[in-house]
């Protein structure tokens, strides 16, 4: 049974008020984990976009993922010696992003996605051992 155009806008709108109620919601650590799943997603996007030829997403969609780790190098608490071990690992997936963007390259922008899976991965490592603790953004 399919759905009526009504049925399907006011999931979408369920669907927009739950994110925004998670994203209200989340601490500072989760937070962190939504944006690398989000770069996660769009990097994602951006190499399907590139392998059915359509350029001008897969521009829209690497642009998010840099926004994203321009948001991470801008939020490093400078304070403690890991932030410039972060900012580098930072400046590799952008210059991958920006070189796979201007070539449409996908095994660079895979390149990029693996980087930030592993970012990721580590992120939700430290999420675990420090449950109950709240760590700050990268």
């Amino acid at each position: 049974m399919a759905l009526t155009q009504g049925q399907k806008q006011q999931q979408q709108a369920l669907a927009e008020q739950y994110k925004r109620s998670k994203i209200l919601t989340a601490s500072p650590a989760e937070l962190t984990l939504m944006l690398y799943e989000g770069a996660i997603k769009f990097c994602n996007i951006a190499i399907m976009a590139i392998e059915k030829g359509d350029m001008e997403r897969a521009h829209i969609y690497i642009k998010k993922t840099e926004d994203i780790i321009i948001e991470f190098r801008s939020t490093l608490d400078r304070k403690y010696k890991v932030a410039e071990d972060f900012e580098r690992v930072y400046v590799y997936i952008y210059d991958l992003l920006v070189e796979g963007n201007i070539k449409k390259d996908t095994e660079i922008l895979t390149r990029a996605l693996n980087e930030i899976r592993g970012m990721r991965d580590t992120w939700k490592k430290v999420m675990e051992k420090t449950k109950g603790q709240s760590p700050k953004n990268s």
